[in-house]
């Protein structure tokens, strides 16, 4: 027994549909298709079946709905350039009036020569194709360009709905064309069709019909395959490429001609030879047309689909493609689900416009894999970011590795190493030492100073002694080192910062509120990167978070110093400036919600501390010839290096390390030369220089504001004389007026009693809170003349590399 037809309405069977199918083109052909459409009068069948056919017939749709094409999405640069597609169906939907009359009479010279004289079914193909069919021979189907549009849209709405099974299955049923499914179908296809033409114009339909069209393998409509085919838009082609294209729509692989040129170019000579009998062309024409090679008429423009093609036209712009689409899949802005919003990129026809700047992101490219080729032996991998002060628009992402989804081949490499988890998969890196800044930020809005000094002695301090007040600190001993020897002893913070003392921080870190600190750092938009199971969180206000412990992307780095690059304005990172959809209107994108961070104040007193990085931890780079900022990091094993530098018109980040877990970085060989251990200042900070220099090169390059007075000196105060008392009342008579005291270990020569006071540095005034470092008298005169009191404020060398 036959099986059941598909629920479309109401179900018939197998001799249903025949007798349904014979009745429509009996009275089709004798009362009009309008009649056998909507009506369908009592016409004597076999087997007695009309009433129930009649009765089914009736209860099949009427009206096919609405549907939005898919249509391809683009990524464009700053500058226009395209960068990706992206799509299920490559379609740009445009109106009749763009699409030549000569493609427009080919096509119904080939599917549909009686389409302006039916009303949407023609009685005659059908009552041929079922004699045909009946009598076993091939399958034909007879369907107008009507019927044929409505099958399209019935297998569009079966790919936008349900599980993917369930679309499968609906657009095989929407496919059907044998026994009784396909008299199903057909029967179906006819109503609709009748009805549709009631409602739209004939050339409303060719319209929407020359839109919807398969023409190729991947190419729909006839927009896009006068695009792909012929690289010209598809109101311009001629005739010989309307008969290519027209004879493509029957079978989309088979008359490909970038799949099958040999059997594509008979097709179009099969159409040719229609639009000649049809008059649509000449003889001329005609014997013109089918004498020429069809491979002599292409000018194939294969689409960029996906972020792999970016790279083509801008050097190494995969990365940045590939976050742009995690944007767009992550942010609500464009849509309430992340299944809607892939649905947007790939079926809604936007034109999204990006920040990037294809010069930056070439000389970037250029830098990271100069800098570390991707095929070093090492292994090492570098990568580099750039963000705008004042809009957080990213101007350049890079690494030295070639973008793919999958990595099959050595160098080759999907996760994004400058970016969050979501959105590029990476789990980021400690940054050492460029978490400094935002310990100093909060030491300048605690009311301290950069020239006040810090005892950087002690490498070691018991828990409570450091103070939060958003948690409670437990434990032993937290214990850190310095990356280099000589540097613990009292130095002023602006020599600390230079330097990169650690044990001048974490010194700095007890006289401070950590959940403050890290409070600062958050508000410049400082968070871990987050994992597969963790979300991206603050920092942690412990004591290893002012050396940087845990992890952050060079992304968040960026935009965080761009923030003292424009004067405490924070600006969210953002890679979209805006996106239309195929109507030309512009949907809401991610804002980079700048505002006023930091009072301007101190970031310029934390630029002018940066700006010293040149005579400290980065002297043997060079400093830049313009004026710039900025901070080396080391992490405690070498694992990561980092340089964080900008200009107040670019903040660059710049990181170098072992990507997929925390692996020291020490007795490597890179680009052939040995190297015991890295630090920021071996390959990360000259990679910066070398991008900022070129990036930079022409521009005006202005100044950082100047610092006021009391972000840098302090408010002057008196230093107590305490040379000749006990240790006892000079500790006592310095911390009541103010300062910090550090007791100097070796004794020296003096007139004074043995433990008292022998000499203090500094004397006179000095800025409030500095450390006063006491000389102990060891007893004994001293050989020759000599005053109590040294000068200079231990201000220390060092290249820390922290």
């Amino acid at each position: 027994m036959p099986n059941p037809a598909r629920s479309r309405g109401r179900q018939v069977n197998a001799f249903q549909a025949l007798a349904l199918l014979l009745s429509f083109v009996l009275v089709a052909g004798v009362g009009g298709v309008l009649a056998a459409g909507l009506t369908l009068p009592g016409v004597a069948a076999a087997n007695g079946v009309t009433d129930l056919s009649i009765t089914a017939f009736d209860g099949l749709p009427t009206e096919l709905g609405t549907t939005t094409l898919p249509e391809k999405s683009t990524i464009l640069a700053a500058d226009g350039s395209l960068l990706a597609t992206f799509y299920d169906q490559n379609r740009v939907v445009v109106p009749l009036t763009e699409i030549s009359p000569l493609l427009q009479h080919a096509v119904i010279a080939t599917e549909d020569r009686r389409f302006y004289e039916h009303a949407g079914v023609d009685p005659q193909g059908m009552a041929r194709a079922f004699v045909k069919n009946l009598a076993g021979q091939d399958q034909e189907g007879a369907s107008t360009l009507t019927q044929q549009y409505v099958k399209n849209v019935l297998i569009e709405k079966a790919l936008s709905t349900g599980t993917k099974a369930e679309q499968l299955a609906a657009v095989e049923a929407a496919k059907e064309h044998e026994g009784t499914e396909g008299y199903a179908r057909k029967l179906r296809e006819a109503k609709l069709a009748i009805a549709l033409e009631k409602t739209m114009t004939k050339d409303q339909i060719l319209e929407k019909y020359l839109n919807i069209a398969q023409f190729g393998a991947s190419v729909y409509g006839a927009e896009s395959a006068a695009q792909y085919y012929f690289g010209k838009p598809a109101k311009d082609i001629n005739y010989l490429e309307a008969a290519t294209i027209a004879g493509i729509t029957q079978s989309p692989t088979k008359w490909d001609p970038t799949i099958n040129p040999g059997d594509s170019e008979t097709r179009r000579n099969r159409v040719l030879l229609n639009m000649k009998k049809q008059g649509y062309i000449t003889a001329e024409e005609y014997t013109a047309g089918v004498t020429t090679p069809l491979p002599a008429t292409l000018n194939v423009h294969p689409l960029r689909q996906g972020c792999m093609t970016a790279g083509d036209v801008v050097a190494g712009a995969g990365y940045f493609c590939d976050y742009v689409t995690k944007v767009i899949v992550n942010d609500p802005a464009f849509g309430p689900t992340p299944d809607d919003r892939k649905a947007v990129l790939y079926r809604g026809g936007l034109i999204i416009t990006t920040t990037l700047d294809p010069r930056l992101q070439t000389i970037a490219d250029a830098e990271v894999k100069a800098s570390i080729p991707v095929d070093d032996t090492s292994g090492v991998a570098d990568a580099l970011v750039t963000v705008q002060p004042g809009t957080g628009k990213i101007l350049a992402m890079a690494q030295n590795r070639n973008y793919t989804p999958v990595a099959a081949n050595p160098g080759d490499e999907p996760i994004n190493y400058n970016t969050d988890f979501q959105y590029g998969a990476s789990q980021g890196f400690s940054p050492g030492s460029t978490f400094k800044p935002f310990t100093l930020l909060e030491w300048l809005k605690e009311g301290h100073s950069l020239y006040e000094t810090i005892d950087a002695t002690p490498l070691q301090y018991p828990m409570n002694a450091f103070h939060g007040s958003c948690t409670k600190l437990s434990g032993g001993t937290y214990k850190f080192h310095n990356s280099s020897g000589g540097e613990t002893h009292p130095m002023t913070v602006l020599d600390a910062t230079r330097n990169s003392v650690n044990s001048a921080y974490i010194a700095m870190g007890t006289k401070l509120d950590l959940c403050a600190i890290m409070q600062g750092a958050t508000d410049l938009g400082v968070h871990t990167p987050g994992s597969r199971t963790v979300a991206p969180e603050p920092y942690k206000p412990y004591p290893a978070n002012i050396i940087g412990s845990d992890t952050v992307a060079p992304l968040t780095m960026a935009a965080a110093y761009a923030t003292f690059a424009s004067g405490g304005v924070y600006c969210a990172p953002i890679a979209i400036t805006s996106v239309k959809d195929p109507a030309g209107t512009e949907l809401p994108v991610p804002q980079a919600g700048c505002h006023q961070a930091i009072d301007p104040k101190y970031a310029n007193a934390i630029n002018f501390a940066l700006s010293g990085i040149w005579d400290g931890t980065a002297r043997g780079v060079g400093e830049p010839p313009f004026p710039s900022a900025g901070k080396t990091g080391t992490t405690s094993e070498n694992e990561y290096t980092w340089f964080a530098g900008y200009t107040p018109l670019l903040a660059t980040v710049s990181w170098i390390g072992f990507s997929a877990k925390p692996t020291p970085v020490q007795d490597v060989i890179i680009k052939g030369k040995f190297y015991p251990r890295l630090f920021g200042a071996t390959f990360a900070a000259p990679l910066w220089k070398a991008f900022m220099v070129q990036a930079l090169d022409g521009a005006p390059n202005p100044a950082f504001a100047a610092p006021d007075d009391k972000q840098v000196f302090g408010e002057k105060k008196f230093v107590p004389n305490v040379v000749g008392k006990s240790v006892g009342d000079a500790t006592a008579a310095l911390k009541g007026a103010g300062f910090s005291v550090s007791v100097d270990p070796n004794p020296v020569a003096s007139t004074v009693p043995a433990g008292s006071v022998a000499e203090q540095s500094p004397t006179g005034s000095t800025t409030p809170g500095s450390v006063v470092t006491l000389r102990l008298s060891n007893g004994q005169p001293p050989a020759g003349p000599g005053l109590p009191g040294f000068p200079g404020n231990g201000n220390g060398g060092g290249n820390g590399g922290h």
